[in-house]
């Protein structure tokens, strides 16, 4: 069973790029062509150098003055913002958010172009079935939390639409909280609500 979690696990890994010298025209012609709004601009050694979008061409489309023979690096925004396959889907989300993105290139440990991630992308996660996150939470909890708690310790797991709820019995309360953490940490999970009773020692 794969979980989804780094960046690399949803990314798109056929990448449509562009190079420094690529023209107005071509540029314009691969958006269309591959319905995207943005394409990577690749240097020689295959890092990205920047990216070129919809909205980069625009000004020129207007008339601003911009020679429609601009290429791809006079059209550009660099330095362009670029994620590591191996980030976590939540922290693509966010560098997504801050800069209002709708498409990140991805890069490996060395900077270069190995793929692209889209805000449709990182929502795969939330498609998971509901039995899947339920057998991942299960097993985290018994092979990682539950060792560490004392006494006994009984958690029942139910997911329904991504929400998942915990009931059961524990040796105290700082063991529901690691528990309902953990369970927020499982990619899909949606919200948690816990209902346990804690047994504390007589």
């Amino acid at each position: 069973m794969k979980y989804l979690r780094t960046v690399d696990d949803v990314m798109t890994h056929a990448v449509i790029s562009v190079d420094r010298l690529t023209a107005f025209k071509d540029i314009a012609e691969a958006l269309r062509m591959w319905d995207v709004s943005a394409l990577p601009v690749i240097a020689e050694d295959r890092r990205v150098a920047g990216v070129v979008s919809e909205a980069d061409l625009l000004p020129t489309a207007q008339g601003d003055g911009t020679p429609r023979d601009a290429t791809a690096e006079q059209l550009m925004t660099h330095p362009a913002v670029t994620v590591t396959k191996d980030a976590t889907i939540a922290g693509a989300a966010r560098l997504m958010a801050r800069g209002h993105l709708k498409r990140l290139p991805v890069v490996d440990t060395g900077g270069r172009l190995v793929g692209m991630v889209s805000r449709a992308d990182l929502l795969k996660v939330y498609l998971r079935p509901d039995a899947d996150i339920a057998a991942e939470l299960r097993e985290l909890i018994m092979h990682q939390l539950i060792p560490l708690g004392h006494g006994s310790a009984e958690v029942r797991v139910h997911v329904a639409e991504g929400v998942v709820h915990l009931h059961g019995t524990l040796p105290g309360p700082l063991l529901e909280e690691a528990v309902v953490r953990a369970a927020h940490t499982v990619p899909g999970v949606i919200d948690v609500k816990a209902e346990f009773t804690i047994t504390l020692p007589v």
